[in-house]
């Protein structure tokens, strides 16, 4: 069986299909300018914006950012140029970040940055010697889809204070201006919140690059949520003292700085995947041509070897063919003879031959079969060990799987351990413990109401959804970060609890009503009331029987007027000279008529 032109089309379509088309996609270019100045000449020497900037920019390139600039104390003019060549470079990037730390400056509500050689004299000198933070905005403008500018420039500014002012109502600002970026997914990202400065740090590097280069590169991290943790690191690092904010928005669709690392999933990540879709559609051929070309392709390897044993079954297959082939031959030799009655040695010659053929034929029937279970026992051991390839893939998918939740879990204890001490500018503290309070309530951990005072109360009903919800929030404090741990449970964490004579009964307490000649018991269950006669006790007849003596010794009263005597036929006045005494029955004491 020769290999035809389809065939042989269709293999080689397959390998150029493999061999061009599934390659990686085009990944995203990022890009990232790092600038840190901390050499200033006419003020004192900042001790870690250079070191910051070596960190953030080493950050980058871990990162795996295509370009990462880092420029360190840059005068007006090496800021402006540098800030010029990497607008060049967003514009063919997706994702631009510029990171600045050094000194700023607000004036007039306008944030600048301050290159090492300003000198500042006067408040009209920061427009000739100083770079406005729009310049910076507008670098990274034509990035695709996301502009980050990162400012860790929030420092106390001593160049405002030495500043002489030409208007005195000029104003010139704490720390920086709150920016409102217009251009969609955009972020601008503060030290420290408007108004508010940022601290340099005792250690190498300050407390807001620290948490950066901590947060911002874990593989699909969001940012949104991943400059909430920086927030959070900073707070905690600083007392509570310096809170990072960040201005602009996103989409909805998560944004990480990093991707999130591909998870292979099943046999199809199998390194030799390429080669067995070769080898099974020369399987399916089964030709001797089908597998040369295998062959010449993959000339070594486990698939290869199986390949020879295919070939090695054809050849068997035709050698059988060929020697079957003889032996009809020669059995018809051997009759034509016989019909023509030839020479007797002749016939036993023919005979012969045909005997040899027929051995020959069934040598190769054999060798043919163990050919074939040689093939068959090859591709049972391809079989077995493509499953165990693709079982060792399921299961470093499954640990890697495990792995990733576990961290997520991690992170999430890590959010929810972390109370921050200040709400969002939105709400008020009481505002914040109101919210947390109507979650609690509806996830059955709070009875009373809802009234925004964070009390011991409220405290304890929070302790009681940790306990039932195997969380550690703080309880001392009403938190965002508790509030969304609360609202992710769906129904009741908190056992319904009833007071006696009640019953739970979904998410409220009823009643119990008994049926009649039944009560509630102390097990909150209905039992039969039991009727008891009061039984006469020997004290109870004695107490009687004093009673009687005291009557009857008592001295007889005189009739009064308008006394009367009443029986069964009426009643009517007391007769004169006569009286009423009270006698006792044995049941009950009866007045009686005595006359002298």
């Amino acid at each position: 069986m020769t290999w035809g032109c389809n065939e042989r089309l269709r293999f080689l379509l397959l390998i150029l299909a493999i061999g061009l088309g599934c390659g990686p996609a085009m990944a995203e270019r990022r890009v990232a300018l790092v600038l840190g100045n901390s050499a200033y000449k006419n003020v004192g020497k900042l001790a870690n914006p250079a070191n910051d900037a070596a960190l953030v920019g080493g950050m980058f390139r871990k990162a795996g950012f295509d370009a990462v600039d880092v420029k360190l104390d840059l005068n007006v003019a090496e800021m402006r140029k540098a800030l010029r060549d990497f607008g060049g470079k967003a514009r063919e990037a997706d994702v631009a970040v510029v990171y600045y730390a050094g000194h700023g400056i607000e004036l007039d509500g306008t944030n600048y940055l301050i290159p090492t050689d300003a000198t500042l004299e006067t408040d009209s000198d920061v427009l000739d010697e100083t770079l406005p933070l729009d310049r910076a905005l507008f670098a990274v403008e034509p990035a695709k889809q996301l502009r980050l500018v990162i400012l860790d420039a929030c420092r106390d500014n001593p160049f405002a204070k030495t500043m002489k002012r030409t208007i005195a109502s000029r104003a010139i600002g704490r720390g920086l201006a709150k920016v409102e970026p217009t251009s969609p997914n955009t972020m601008i990202a503060f030290a420290a919140k408007a108004g508010s400065t940022a601290s340099d740090g005792d250690a190498k590097n300050s407390p807001f690059a620290t948490a950066l280069v901590e947060r911002l590169p874990t593989p699909g991290l969001d940012l949104g949520k991943a400059f909430r943790f920086v927030r959070d690191d900073v707070l905690k690092s600083t007392g509570n003292k310096q809170e990072p904010f960040v201005y602009g928005s996103l989409g909805g669709d998560d944004l990480p700085l990093v991707a999130a690392k591909p998870v292979v999933a099943g046999p199809q990540a199998n390194p030799d995947a390429e080669i067995r879709r070769d080898y099974e559609l020369a399987l399916q051929l089964g030709t001797r041509d089908g597998w040369t070309a295998f062959l010449n392709r993959f000339p070594g390897g486990f698939y290869t070897d199986l390949a020879k044993g295919q070939l090695n079954k054809i050849a068997a297959e035709e050698t059988r063919a060929a020697a079957a082939e003889k032996a009809r031959q020669a059995e018809d030799e051997k009759a034509r003879l016989a019909i023509d009655r030839a020479k007797k040695a002749e016939q036993e010659k023919a005979a012969a031959a045909a005997k040899a053929a027929e051995g020959a034929r069934v040598a190769a029937e054999k060798a043919k079969q163990i050919e074939e279970a040689k093939a068959a026992a090859a591709e049972q051991r391809r079989k077995d060990a493509e499953a165990a390839v693709a079982k060792a893939l399921a299961d470093k998918q499954a640990t890697e799987q495990r792995t990733t939740e576990k961290q997520q879990v991690t992170d999430t204890t890590k959010v929810a351990a972390v109370a921050p001490t200040s709400s969002p500018p939105s709400l008020s503290p009481a505002e914040t413990a109101k919210l947390v309070q109507s979650e609690l309530r509806r996830v059955g951990c709070l009875a009373t109401a809802a009234d925004g005072d964070w009390n011991a109360s409220s405290q304890r009903s929070l302790t009681l959804f940790n306990k039932y919800a195997g969380t550690k929030l703080d309880a001392k404090l009403a938190s965002f970060d508790a509030l969304d741990v609360i609202k992710a449970k769906p129904g009741r964490v908190c056992p319904l609890v009833c007071d006696h004579g009640f019953k739970a009964d979904g998410d409220a307490c009823v009643k119990i009503a008994c049926r009649a000649g039944y009560r509630v018991n102390d097990d909150n269950e209905c039992e039969k009331v039991q009727d008891k006669k009061p039984v006469a006790t020997r004290e109870d007849a004695k107490s009687k029987d004093n009673e009687r003596k005291k009557v009857e010794a008592a001295p007889a009263k005189p009739a009064a007027s308008g006394q009367m005597v009443c029986n069964g036929a009426g009643c009517r006045p007391v007769r004169s000279g006569c009286h009423l005494e009270s006698k006792s029955t044995g049941h009950a004491l009866v007045n009686i008529e005595v006359c002298n």
